[in-house]
């Protein structure tokens, strides 16, 4: 036979309550009784209380200024002033209430009391708003997922709207943006950079994705534009090194197969940077050339040819497919031929299987592009190009919070290693080209 609970009996009114906890409640709160929030349920009876523990906080800090209420006090720092009307944030709204005022003694204007700009501050309403929308919650639909709070509270509430929801996360978004886009690189010590393209309506953003020596996805940034704009790629490299990417020691960078990015990637770095171009990119370029039937033929044994642990066999079976296709596909054969001996960089330093595939191509950012895509795809009307650059950053930071390391990060420290030693290699090799030069002149 179950046991039955005792039932719990219902609490004094609110008067009481504050008596028995030694606090004194204000007359001005609406709050006189909590009955009413306890049927509501305990988020908000928790409300309730919390508006009077607030309102004894508010007038303890006031009387820490002004001293007791009637005592006459020469060296008092403020005096007290009646109060004024306020609000403060509970259940993802904006509750009014009535805050006690102080003013300086000297004259100087109103004394802030710290409690009430702790509990006033919208910036919990912003994250609240953002993470609903992420959640895939409309902008009308907010008031009905929101914490009840009480029925005398939710009259007198405000701030759930459309529209002031709809300004919380345009102001929440544009933070994150912010936050993206001047993260500082100096303290990051980046093996690999990954940038590729997105479009979203018919607007492209540049994404870049850094892998650390350890294997550790970081978002770095992004830019509206096209890989293939020069003007846009030599931006977003320059923006990469004055926020501190240190090249020094050399970094590998995994290319969409721009031909632009390519070429300024070599020109801001130089010697400093190995490239490897994405082998899905090349897959996908050459396959657009040709009939369905022939591009699976095609694609298979580029997959092949690519994975091969063999880099020099596999570039001489890639070239012999882009032969094959020379007569019939000319145009399938020199999108193939293009940059080609880059799509083996990553197996030519002699990386494990399990790390080249995943650094042969950029699939660490089209798997961060696709939870971009995942919270856009709700999204019906583009107003601007602001509106896609704050949903993709913001949607790269959501990506980020459940990061794993690249497959294959074992193998990261040593193949770092084999990275900086070719760096170092071929800027000896340069280094003694030039001094034989100037000997020979």
């Amino acid at each position: 036979m179950k046991k039955k609970l005792p039932l719990m009996a219902a609490p004094p009114r609110a008067e009481e309550a504050a008596r028995l906890a030694g606090l004194s409640l204000q007359p001005r709160l609406p709050l006189d009784d909590l009955e009413g929030a306890i049927r509501d349920g305990l988020m908000a009876f928790s409300c309730a209380t919390g508006l009077v523990v607030l309102a004894e906080m508010m007038e303890q800090e006031r009387t820490a200024l002004c001293g007791p209420k009637g005592k006459h006090d020469r060296e008092r720092f403020a005096e007290r002033n009646g109060a004024a009307p306020g609000s403060v944030v509970l259940g993802g709204r904006r509750v009014p209430i009535s805050r006690p005022r102080a003013v300086r003694s000297d004259g100087g204007g109103e004394v802030g009391l710290e409690s009430y700009a702790v509990f006033s501050t919208a910036d919990l309403l912003s994250e609240l708003a953002l993470e609903a929308m992420l959640a895939g919650v409309a902008t009308r639909r907010h008031r009905l997922v929101a914490e009840p709070i009480g029925a005398e509270l939710e009259q007198v509430a405000n701030g759930d709207s459309k529209s002031a929801i709809s300004r919380r996360f345009t102001q929440a978004t544009a933070a994150k943006l912010a936050e993206l886009t001047s993260r500082s690189l100096s303290g990051l010590d980046v093996a690999v950079m990954m940038i590729d393209g997105i479009v979203f309506a018919t607007c492209c953003v540049v994404v870049a994705l850094a892998i650390l020596a350890d294997g550790t996805k970081v978002p770095v940034g992004l830019w509206e534009g096209d890989t293939e704009n020069t003007v846009v790629v030599t931006a977003l490299l320059a923006d990469l090194v004055e926020r501190g990417l240190g090249c020094e020691k050399g970094v590998l960078f995994v290319l969409d197969g721009s031909k632009a990015l390519g070429s300024g990637v070599q020109k801001v770095f130089g010697e400093r940077a190995l490239t490897q171009r994405c082998t899905l990119h090349k897959r996908r370029n050459v396959s657009g050339y040709l009939e369905k039937s022939k591009a699976r033929l095609i694609d298979r044994q580029l997959a092949k040819a690519f994975n091969d642990p063999d880099p020099a066999r596999g570039l001489r079976v890639a070239r012999g497919i882009a032969t094959q296709l020379e007569a019939q596909h000319p145009s399938a054969a020199a999108s193939l031929r293009e940059g080609l001996e880059e799509m083996f960089t990553v197996r030519r330093l002699g990386a494990s299987d399990r790390l080249a595939r995943s650094l042969s191509c950029t699939n660490a950012v089209e798997s961060t592009i696709s939870v971009v895509q995942r919270l856009c795809g709700r999204v019906t009307n583009w107003k601007d190009a602001r509106m896609v650059r704050r949903w993709v950053g913001v949607g790269m930071l959501e990506a980020e919070r459940s990061f794993r390391r690249i497959k294959g990060c074992s193998d990261m420290p040593a193949f770092t290693t084999k990275i900086r030693a070719e760096v170092a290699r071929r800027q000896r090799a340069t280094i003694g080209a030039a001094e034989v030069s100037d000997a020979v002149a």
